[in-house]
């Protein structure tokens, strides 16, 4: 089922940074800048969301605003829960300008700092998760209520949202500014959603590819596109894969059936085959696997199942079946790995069929998370039209869940 508060993707319009006015004006950009941390030295590990909204930062600096800039690092009692101080020499680099790091969110010292900042000046101000309110969710209007919100609001002109990979929550300094002040999508924003857009209202053929080790997320987006009728076929591997084959009454073997029992995906087995009754003339699933034999790939045909073995990657076939319906789209998506890329062996079928999608004509699209990494590693990041940011975002982007975020922007502009 659709979440009945979901969000729909048809005739998307939000007001970007070409609609707006900001010089001489003070704009509070709220960015997701939440990185990787090394727990012994504080170093940040990639720095890749920084680099990704330094377009955004610049752009406005450049155009003569007083640039303010708000951001979370992990969550309260997790090693990676720090202040943003390196990020902002990180965001200076990335930008070529001076960044002014302000150990305060929304007290004297910022007040102070924003007061006396110029035009073409970027600050950034402390982790908001280091205040309490930042913990809260809800409408705009409500999160408008925050000290945070109200006391920052005051002290700006203009808001700017360029987290898209927080874009599926709604704290105070997500949602709470759009009720108070002009809102705008920042350019990583206005990419994500125009990318992504294109997945939900897409050119046929239309194929996902849904991989990971995350069952219940796939089998939603399962769901959502079948339900809205945007996707012609979903081809599967990995957990998703493991876990349709076992719903089509394939005995994956005991270790392996355990393992997806393990991870809390026992009942999901059920909903898949839900999925396979409705729509098992569209869900591809493997039809030869890689099994891990002492540390060696070694290819069995699906009806040669049961194994001991644990399953490590899809198959020969299954890449030539799978290839051959990518290089046939108009539009692929592709949300998760295929394999265990991440072992010598075992990365063939997820680089073998990003690869097809590099070498077809279609509107490609990466869902961020592990499979960006993967075409990193395979080397086709380049010949990709579209990748995600997003992680979370992007999966609840695709499952057609309720975007908060997105949501105020596309109000901004009916407004």
């Amino acid at each position: 089922m659709v979440p009945e508060n979901g969000f729909e993707v048809k005739g998307l319009e939000f007001p970007t940074l070409d609609n707006a006015k900001v010089q001489g004006k003070t704009v509070l950009v709220r960015v997701d800048i939440n990185s990787p941390i090394d727990p012994k030295t504080g170093e940040i590990l990639d720095d890749t969301r920084i680099r990704m909204c330094a377009p955004t930062i610049k752009e406005l600096a450049e155009k003569g605003a007083k640039v303010v800039v708000l951001a979370h690092q992990g969550r309260p009692g997790d090693e990676d829960f720090t202040t943003l101080e390196e990020h902002s020499k990180k965001l200076s680099a990335a930008i070529g300008l001076d960044v002014k790091y302000v150990q305060d969110i929304f007290g004297p010292t910022a007040k102070s700092a924003i007061q006396k900042m110029q035009p073409g000046e970027v600050i950034l101000l402390e982790n908001v998760r280091f205040c309490a309110e930042e913990t809260l969710k809800g409408s705009s209007e409500k999160m408008a209520k925050t000290h945070l919100v109200k006391r920052l609001a005051e002290l700006a002109d203009i808001h700017v949202n360029d987290a898209f990979g927080a874009a599926h929550r709604s704290q105070p300094s997500l949602v709470g500014f759009g009720a108070v002040l002009p809102t705008f999508a920042g350019r990583l924003m206005e990419r994500e959603l125009k990318g992504l857009g294109r997945a939900l209202t897409p050119e046929r053929p239309s194929v996902y590819v849904l991989g990971g080790a995350k069952v219940d997320d796939s089998l939603t987006i399962i769901e959502n596109v079948f339900a809205k009728d945007i996707a012609d076929f979903v081809l599967t591997g990995g957990l998703v894969g493991h876990a349709l084959l076992a719903a089509s009454g394939k005995n994956l073997g005991k270790p392996n059936l355990q393992l997806l029992i393990d991870k809390g995906f026992g009942e999901e087995i059920e909903r898949a085959k839900r999925l396979l009754s409705q729509h098992g003339n569209k869900i591809k699933t493997p039809l030869d696997l890689i099994v891990d034999e002492s540390g060696k790939p070694k290819e069995l045909g699906v009806d040669q199942l049961p194994t001991e073995l644990p399953l490590g990657d899809i198959g020969s076939k299954t890449v030539e079946e799978y290839s051959k319906v990518i290089l046939g789209a108009k539009t692929v998506v592709i949300n998760g790995p295929l394999g265990i890329f991440e072992k010598q062996g075992f990365e063939q079928g997820t680089f073998k069929v990003l690869e097809a999608m590099a070498n077809s004509q279609a509107f490609t699209i990466l869902g961020g998370g592990h499979v960006v990494a993967a075409a990193h590693d395979a080397g086709v990041t380049d010949r990709i039209k579209h990748i995600s940011t997003g992680g979370g975002a992007c999966i609840s982007f695709l499952s057609g869940e309720a975007m908060p975020v997105v949501e105020l922007l596309t109000k901004k502009t009916q407004s």
